[in-house]
C-alpha cells in the first residue's frame, strides 16, 4: 500500500512538471506562429540561442554533478539531435504540402500513441489499465481537435493536400516517438543529466543545421531584425518546457509522460479560437474535454 502511495505521489509530481511544460509549450508556439517566413532558419536561430544560453548552465551542472562526464552522454546527445533535426525537416515538409491544422495535431497525437505502444511492447512498462485508458483518451482528444471530415465542397487538390498532410503528420509522429523513447532511455538507462543532455543536444542541432542556415546571411539578418522577440521567446522557453519533460521522464514511465504532454495542443487549440479567432470551436472544445479526462485518468493511475 505504501509503495502504491509513493508511486502515485511520484506520478503526480511528474504530471505537474508536464502540465507546466505544456502551458509553456503552447505559449512559445503562439509566438512561433507570428513568423511570416524563415522556416528552418528560424528553427536554427532558436536552437542556437538555446545552446548559447545553456552553456553556462551546463558548466555549473557539470561542476556539481557527482558523476564524471561519460562518452555515452555525448553519444546520447548526438542521437537525440539527429532525431530532432529529422523531426524538424519532416514537419517543415508537411507544412509545405499540407495544412497546419492537419499536420500538427496528427503529429502530436500519433507521437505519444506510438510512444505508449512501444514503451509497453519494447520496454516492458506496465502503466496499468487506468493509465492506458487515460493515454488513449488524450490521443483521441487531440485527434478530435485537429482532424475531422473534409468539407463536401472540397476540390480534388484540397483532398490531396489533406492526405499529404495526414501522411507527413504520421511521419512526424514517428520521429516524435523516436526522440521521446530515446530521451527516456538516455536520462534513465544511461543516466545522462537532463541539463547536460539537452544543452549538448541543442549545440549539436545548431551545428548540424548551420551549413544550410548560413547559406543566406541576409535572411538570417532579416529574421533577427524583424522577429528578434519571437526568436528569444522560443529560444528561452522551449528548453524550459523540454527540461521539465526530461525531469518527469526520470521519475515516471514514458507511457504516462508522453501522452500528458499533449495538453499543450488543447491549450493551443483554445488559444487559437479565443485569441486568433479560428473556426471549429465546438470540435476543439469537445476534444479538450476528452483530453482533460485523459489527464485526470493518468493522474489517478
Amino acid at each position: 500500500m505504501r509503495g502504491k502511495r509513493e508511486r502515485s505521489a511520484v506520478n503526480a509530481t511528474a504530471l505537474s512538471f508536464v502540465v507546466i511544460a505544456a502551458v509553456i509549450h503552447a505559449g512559445w508556439n503562439l509566438a512561433a506562429k507570428r513568423i511570416r517566413r524563415g522556416g528552418a532558419r528560424f528553427v536554427w536561430a532558436y536552437y542556437s540561442l538555446s545552446a548559447i544560453l545553456l552553456v553556462p548552465v551546463m558548466a555549473v551542472s557539470l561542476a556539481v554533478e557527482p558523476q564524471r562526464p561519460q562518452w555515452t552522454w555525448l553519444f546520447a546527445a548526438v542521437v537525440t539531435a539527429v532525431f530532432h533535426v529529422t523531426y524538424g525537416i519532416v514537419l517543415q515538409r508537411g507544412y509545405a504540402v499540407g495544412d497546419l491544422s492537419v499536420v500538427y495535431p496528427v503529429a502530436r497525437g500519433t507521437g505519444p500513441l506510438i510512444s505508449v505502444l512501444a514503451a509497453v511492447v519494447l520496454l516492458g512498462e506496465r502503466p496499468g489499465i487506468l493509465g492506458l485508458v487515460g493515454a488513449f483518451l488524450v490521443v483521441a482528444g487531440v485527434l478530435v481537435i485537429g482532424t475531422g471530415r473534409a468539407p463536401a465542397h472540397a476540390d480534388a487538390a484540397d483532398r490531396v493536400a489533406r492526405r499529404k498532410g495526414l501522411f507527413y503528420g504520421l511521419l512526424t509522429g514517428l520521429t516524435i516517438a523516436a526522440y521521446t523513447l530515446w530521451d527516456a532511455h538516455s536520462v534513465t538507462g544511461l543516466g545522462v543529466p537532463p541539463i547536460v543532455y539537452f544543452g549538448t543536444g541543442a549545440i549539436v542541432q545548431s551545428l548540424l543545421m548551420a551549413p544550410y542556415a548560413l547559406k543566406d546571411r541576409e535572411e538570417i539578418s532579416w529574421l533577427w531584425r524583424e522577429h528578434k522577440r519571437e526568436v528569444v521567446i522560443v529560444g528561452v522557453f522551449s528548453p524550459v518546457a523540454y527540461l521539465l519533460v526530461l525531469y518527469a521522464l526520470q521519475v515516471a514511465p514514458v507511457s504516462l509522460v508522453a501522452p500528458a504532454r499533449e495538453l499543450s495542443i488543447v491549450l493551443g487549440g483554445i488559444a487559437a479560437w479565443l485569441v486568433l479567432g479560428e473556426a471549429n470551436a465546438v470540435r476543439r472544445l469537445a476534444g479538450s474535454v476528452v483530453v482533460l479526462a485523459g489527464i485526470a485518468a493518468i493522474a489517478m493511475a
